[in-house]
């Protein structure tokens, strides 16, 4: 997904966008923040999105209890900041820069990551190095593939960033970039919930060809805090089925 830019930001205001209603029993906290990705997070979400769920699900064996603040993506990685009231943030996709810079947990669930694409241009591919003729649309700051970022950063991929999915499946539809990357689970979120996206639908499906089974994970703060909170969570997720709680959570 993201680039660690800690430093490039401001600071958060004292107020969240939109905050998950805190915890009622006496039970320690962990506070995470997050960002508006249905169905893995959500704050509109049953049990805030299938991520969400798991976290929620593993902190509580080991006798925590999760609260979730919501903010815009790149805010939501500055909320896990030095000093925060937040310890971390989710999901994330590995990145050599993400491990730099967090306490990675064990995975909380995988997310399938390939391509959207204009049902009446389909394209074949197996090697990325096949798609460097076409103009493929990302989302500004998002970690993709370790092999797709590279040949971007080496300019041998033409890219053109949106500010979220929506927006760049939107500009998939209209013809301005060939290929859009996305999860698959997203996509069809989005195909079924988001107005925007519902009306242009029949002119979009998923190729076929997956870029990668990415797996997801919370990064903590790199400080005691954060690494009691991996800790916990860390053992919590023993203890549960994962893949069972996300796809209680999807339904």
């Amino acid at each position: 997904m993201l680039q660690w830019v800690l430093a490039a930001l401001c600071l958060l205001p004292p107020q969240a966008e939109a905050a998950a209603q805190a915890p009622a029993s006496r039970a320690p906290v962990i506070r995470l923040a997050s960002s508006e990705w249905p169905p893995y997070v959500g704050k509109d979400l049953s049990a805030l999105g299938a991520s969400t769920a798991v976290i929620r699900a593993a902190l509580a064996t080991a006798g925590y209890q999760l609260q979730v603040d919501f903010f815009p993506w790149r805010r939501t990685i500055a909320a896990a900041g030095r000093d925060s009231d937040f310890v971390g943030y989710f999901p994330e996709y590995m990145s050599a820069d993400v491990a730099q810079n967090c306490l990675l947990s064990k995975p909380i669930g995988t997310g399938p990551l390939g391509f959207a694409e204009r049902a009446d241009m389909p394209i074949r591919w197996q090697r990325l190095d096949e798609l460097s003729r076409y103009t493929i649309g990302v989302v500004d700051g998002y970690i993709n593939t370790r092999e797709l970022d590279q040949r971007v950063r080496e300019h041998q991929q033409p890219v053109d960033a949106a500010h979220n999915d929506v927006q760049n499946l939107v500009k998939l539809a209209a013809g301005r970039v060939s290929l859009a990357v996305i999860d698959r689970r997203v996509f069809e979120y989005l195909r079924r919930n988001d107005p925007q996206i519902r009306k242009i639908a029949s002119q979009l499906r998923f190729n076929s060809h997956l870029l990668e089974e990415k797996p997801l994970f919370v990064c903590f703060r790199r400080d005691r805090a954060g690494e009691q909170a991996r800790r916990a969570l860390n053992e919590g997720l023993k203890t549960i089925d994962i893949a069972a709680v996300m796809a209680t959570a999807l339904r």
